[in-house]
């Protein structure tokens, strides 16, 4: 998996006009499922995700979670963040998981961050969105599944 996690002020996602996840203070996540995710990996980010401390503490210190601080996660599944640009111009996305076993993962990703007590909103799997935001920092973080691999707790 690869996520671009974005602390943020507030968040949203349309199609077509419709509101599709909306959040206040929370957490946006541009998730891309790879060929060779699965469960092991959804596991692992539900459990990591909600509980980095990267939100300010009374001093200041990025020292609290989203579930610290009663925010909300918006979930967008976006394909490109497999594109593959080292030759030629125009991306390759053969390292990203088909659509239909992508879908199920994002949704099985989607339904346990809820699990965990967070309040989860949601683009839609395959339709054109627009997503607005309003970056918190900013702090952007970079998750991929391929740097932590074997070094799973």
């Amino acid at each position: 998996m690869r996520i671009v996690l974005q602390r943020v002020s507030q968040a949203r996602v349309t199609v077509d006009g419709e509101t599709t996840g909306e959040i206040g203070r929370g957490l946006l996540l541009l998730v891309g499922l790879g060929t060779e995710d699965g469960e092991e990996e959804i596991e692992y980010w539900v459990r990591r995700v909600p509980e980095l401390r990267i939100f300010p503490d009374e001093q200041g210190r990025m020292n609290r979670s989203v579930m610290e601080v009663g925010g909300g996660i918006l979930a967008v599944p976006n394909f490109t963040l497999y594109a593959e640009v080292s030759k030629g111009r125009r991306p390759g996305f053969g390292a990203g998981a088909k659509p239909e076993r992508a879908a199920a993962l994002f949704e099985r990703f989607t339904t346990a961050l809820g699990a965990r007590g967070v309040q989860v909103e949601a683009g839609r799997f395959g339709e054109h969105m627009e997503v607005a935001l309003v970056n918190d920092g900013p702090v952007t973080l970079i998750l991929d599944d391929a740097a932590v691999r074997g070094n799973r707790e």
